[in-house]
């Protein structure tokens, strides 16, 4: 374990020195400026002046400067720098979270190389570790921003998220009914670990305690569980539905980001069915073919394939970052578009506000995106560290009548 503790505090100590001076987050915003709208206007921005000047020379307040709706209007894209990027709010969250998930990736990558060198099964996997407290730190994230939706004075987004939460209860205590003839969660073999270990620990204590009643507070518990994971993913599922559109869109003329951009958005339905047990480890264990069955893949030899296609999948998905959240930006230029199809004038103020808030959203929609994906990933590498899972694996083809 010294020599994974040595390089984990290692990248502890990079990641707290580079952190202010070079970060793997990066942002674009669209900008618009006050002087480019009175060009455009054909007017000149008035001078500054204050208020007792004015009032002294007999003039009023200042009419605020409007434009003609349909004004030619253009859009420009920019990258954002250090002090345009400490003003969008969860900025230092998202740039410290992306941060580390870089880190932990990093790390899980040495355990994994450093546990295939040496024979260190009797060790503690650091990268286990950082993929736990990955999961942890992103969860949290989630929380900061639902509560934000609870602290608002509409109480829209509040509705939405309790609907999904109970939405989520009713779901998971369904699945929870279901057999492990059909979904494979392995709660049962684990239950029955566990609680075995438990009766030996309680009769030595001397204790009492029933086994169905505790059995059924632990079902409860995860439903709770998945009760709240369900309100945290309420709105980043929403963004996630509306980017996925508007890059379909965006990219009409591409049809291989079409194709990937669907598969991604189909990825949690694809890891739904491998854990389906007759339609993914029945079948492929038991191919029937005719009046014989194949063996195309053995139990283990599933377990680690349904590891990497999530890997791949989540991969997939961060790919696709830069699309889904071009869709997003493009809600500016749509929404100028729109207004030069209607008629009057319109506060120039009021532009820079409507652009301005798709950027100062950004940073939000970015985290939303991210997180459930990062979440997802290092749930799965964890799994795999401490389910002892193989990443190895040799397709089995068995003809048996």
């Amino acid at each position: 374990m010294g020599v994974q503790l040595v390089v984990s505090l290692l990248a502890v100590s990079i990641m707290q020195k580079m952190a202010p001076h070079c970060s793997f987050a990066l942002l674009w915003m669209i900008i618009i400026a006050r002087g480019e709208l009175c060009a455009l206007a054909g007017k000149q921005m008035s001078s500054k002046t204050s208020r007792r000047d004015r009032r002294q020379n007999g003039q009023g307040e200042p009419k605020p400067l409007t434009v003609p709706k349909d004004i030619d209007l253009h859009l420009e894209s920019t990258p954002v720098n250090v002090l345009d990027a400490l003003v969008l709010r969860f900025f230092v969250e998202y740039q410290w979270l992306i941060d580390f998930a870089v880190y932990a990736t990093g790390i899980y990558l040495f355990t994994e190389s450093y546990y295939f060198v040496v024979d260190a099964s009797k060790e503690v996997n650091i990268g286990a570790i950082w993929c736990v407290l990955m999961v942890f730190f992103g969860l949290r994230t989630l929380h900061v921003l639902m509560s934000h939706y609870f602290r608002s004075d509409e109480g829209g987004e509040r509705s939405v998220c309790l609907a999904f939460g109970f939405l989520s209860l009713l779901v998971a205590m369904l699945v929870l009914v279901v057999r492990e003839d059909y979904l494979e969660f392995g709660l049962e073999p684990g239950f029955t670990s566990v609680f075995d270990n438990f009766e030996a620990f309680a009769k030595q204590q001397g204790l009492e305690w029933s086994v169905p009643f505790t059995k059924l507070g632990v079902k409860l518990g995860l439903a709770i569980l998945c009760a709240f994971l369900g309100a945290l993913l309420a709105f980043p599922g929403l963004r996630l539905a509306q980017t996925h559109l508007d890059a379909v869109q965006m990219n009409a003329e591409r049809p291989i980001i079409q194709i990937l951009l669907h598969a991604s958005f189909l990825s949690p339905l694809i890891i739904l069915v491998l854990w389906v047990k007759p339609l993914a480890r029945d079948f492929l264990g038991n191919a029937p073919m005719g009046k014989t069955s194949v063996i195309l893949l053995s139990s283990s030899v599933f377990d680690s394939v349904r590891l990497w296609t999530i890997v791949v999948l989540c991969v997939l998905r961060l790919l696709l970052t830069r699309h889904h959240l071009q869709a997003y930006l493009n809600l500016a230029p749509k929404w100028v578009e729109q207004m030069k199809k209607e008629a009057g004038r319109i506060a120039a103020i009021d532009i820079q506000r409507k652009v301005t808030r798709v950027y100062c959203y950004l940073t939000v929609v970015t985290l939303q995106y991210l997180i459930p994906i990062l979440l997802v990933l290092f749930s799965t590498l964890a799994l795999k560290s401490l389910g002892k899972v193989s990443i190895t694996y040799r397709p089995l083809f068995v003809i048996s009548s």
